[in-house]
């Protein structure tokens, strides 16, 4: 299949809830990791005033067991969709530059929103564009 264009590219039902779920399980990770102290062990406070650049680190109380394993069911769950997506049947069928965009496209199929054929933005669920000749007073 030579695809012409981004839009062309046909992916499966599984590669993409794959790759919805890689999104979303990697935005899950981070967060955790954001909210979570930067030592997993508890570590005293640190400050380096001679390197280049001030650094400074509160103490660290360290993560909670439940902590740990939660972010080790993340990561471990990452690399399964991670290794699914990357080794799809799918790629098997795209050659040179087509596999490649296909490959780049895919990890943004789901920021775009939705849209009829036409590309008019009219749509279920549209009530702007043309068409929508009602007063929203009325």
């Amino acid at each position: 299949m030579a695809a012409t264009d981004d839009s062309d590219f046909d992916y499966p039902g599984d590669l993409l809830a794959g790759q919805a779920e890689l999104h979303q399980i990697r935005a899950e990770l981070l967060a955790l990791l954001k909210r979570l102290p930067w030592s997993v062990e508890p570590h005293d406070a640190v400050i380096d005033t001679l390197g280049w650049r001030k650094m400074e680190r509160a103490a660290s109380p360290g993560w909670s067991e439940d902590d740990q394993a939660e972010v080790e069911k993340l990561r471990r769950r990452e690399l399964e969709l991670a290794v699914f997506v990357t080794c799809h049947r799918y790629w098997s069928e795209l050659k040179g530059g087509d596999a490649v965009r296909a490959r780049a496209r895919l990890k943004h199929v789901h920021d775009e929103p939705a849209h009829d054929d036409l590309g008019n933005g009219e749509g279920p669920g549209n009530d702007e564009g043309p068409g929508n000749d009602e007063d929203p007073r009325a």
